[in-house]
This record gives C-alpha cells, structure tokens and sequence, in this order.
C-alpha cells in the first residue's frame, strides 16, 4: 500500500493567534483523522500526516484546513508521495533505542541489545519493517503494559491491525494461549511473522484482510486488542462484538483523549462497560468489559 505524506504548517495573523497554534495542530490532527489519516510526526515546524494513497481526496483535504475552528490561523500544506519501499525507511536502517516499560519489559531492535544493568522480566525483539508498532509510541507502551496485569493464562486474544506483531507477542510472553493477529497491509503481516520467529513464540496466527476476515475465524475471543485510529475503530466495533465472549475484556488505543467519549458510548450500545481508562500525552486507552 502507498501512502501520501501531507506536511501542514500553521502561520497566525497576529501575536494573540500565535498562542493558539499549539492547540490548532492538536485540533488539526483530530480532524484529519476523521478524514482518513492513519498517523501523524510532530516537528518544530510542524506537523506530518499519512493517509493511504486509495484514500487520499484534495477537496477533502481543502476541508479539513478549512474547518479549523481557531481565529486568525491560517493553514497551509504540501502533499508527497511516499512508496512502499520508502516508508520507514530511515527507521529502518538507524533503529531505535531500548525501550524499558517498568522492570517488565524491555523492547529493542536487533541493531541495539538490553542495556547493560537493566533487570526486566521479559524482552520482546521488534525488527520494525514497513510496520507500525515498536513501543516508542504511547498508546502501544499504554497495552503492553497493561498486557502483563492480566490473568491471561489460556486465553485466547485477538490482535487486530497487528502491524509489527508487538502486542500478539507480548500477549503471548505475558501467559496467553493462543492469538489470531491481522493487518490489511501485506508488509505488516510479513513483518508479524518475521517478530514472531525473531522472538521464538508460537501458537499465533496471522491473516491478511481487515475485519471482514473474522468471519472465516472459527471460535471466540478472550480479549480483542486494537490500536487503530478512531473511525476504524468506531466502524469495526460491532464485529469484534461478534467474536468477543460474553465476559471478554476489549482493550482500544490509537486515538486522542478527547475522541473516548465516542467510543465508551459505542461500547455502551453493544453491552460494553468502561473498566479503566489511561492518558499518556493527550492519547488514550480504553479497557472495557462485556457484560451482555
């Protein structure tokens, strides 16, 4: 899948507007992600957002930065490509650095190893290529770590847009039996697979498709994992609610903390109570509880 990369800048009119440029962009982020956009890079100068070529509109751009509700800021853009073979290529080659959630965990690539003195329960091996999801993010820092405070011993999870694999292994590392992943992207499925031999887990399952993929998997679920952006999460709701066991625990994330409102009443409908919810820098994650 290509994706075009879209670089907004904000400039104000005057020095009371420059105040409101922090907020603009968070605003901005919200709406574009309404508009389709998967993720966003924050800069000094501004902010980047990446859409999926197949979903990317100009009219509907031009309305995006015409629906900023801020006085006296003004919105300006320019729109890239970005290939396949290019996304994340610079990642790729510098790697990241070792993350250490608590003395649980310690998530690294294979360019950098356990820092030396660190103690931690587990490691998980992430080698990101073309894939979202390494740790260095909030919201996947956010599900891991909830991950291993869960009684998770024989249960069976789903992971949905696994990206690279991070939340299937370590659902796996923290005690689950056995776990369905998918991605829609081909490179996410094969970079999965790629982690999950890289770290010498087994008993997981990788499909490629979206959420129409579920209804060729047998069986249900435990807990449903989902970090995604908030209209996929809002339109895939109810067919989790198809493959979730009546006592199961749904764990979302991959969006901003002023979006939650619409997803706890999303799972109010479907007979999902709110268990707990957690900020990280304006993200969230949402645990809910079926109780149908």
């Amino acid at each position: 899948m290509n994706y075009k990369a879209v670089r907004f800048s904000l400039t104000a009119s005057d020095e009371e507007s420059r105040e409101l440029v922090s907020m603009g962009y968070e605003l901005l982020s919200s709406i574009a992600g309404e508009a389709g956009f998967e993720s966003f890079e924050e800069s000094e100068n501004g902010l980047t957002g990446y859409i999926p070529e197949s979903l990317f509109d100009e009219e509907t751009l031009g309305e995006v930065c015409n629906s900023l509700p801020l006085e006296g800021i003004e919105v300006h853009y320019t729109v890239s490509e970005v290939k396949e073979k290019d996304w994340n290529a610079e990642w790729e080659r510098t790697g990241y650095e070792p993350i250490v959630i608590d003395d649980l965990l310690c998530i690294h690539d294979c360019l950098h190893a356990l820092p030396e003195g660190t103690e931690v329960a587990h490691e998980i091996i992430i080698d990101a290529q073309q894939a979202f999801g390494t740790g260095t993010h909030e919201t996947t820092r956010m599900i891991t770590r909830r991950l291993f405070s869960l009684p998770l011993s024989g249960k069976r999870v789903l992971d949905c847009g696994c990206g690279t694999g991070i939340l299937s292994i370590a659902a796996k590392k923290a005690g689950a039996d056995s776990i369905v992943a998918y991605d829609i992207d081909d490179w996410s499925v094969r970079n999965t697979l790629h982690n999950i031999d890289l770290n010498g887990v087994s008993d997981i399952e990788v499909l490629s498709g979206d959420r129409s993929i579920l209804s060729h998997v047998s069986g249900m679920f435990d807990l449903v994992l989902a970090n995604i952006n908030r209209n996929v999460l809002l339109d895939d709701m109810e067919t989790f609610n198809d493959v979730i066991r009546d006592d199961g625990t749904v764990i979302l994330s991959g969006f901003y903390e002023h979006d939650a409102p619409l997803l706890i009443e999303k799972g109010d409908e479907l007979g999902w109570r709110l268990e707990d919810q957690e900020i990280e820098a304006d993200w969230c994650m949402i645990v809910l509880k079926v109780e149908r």
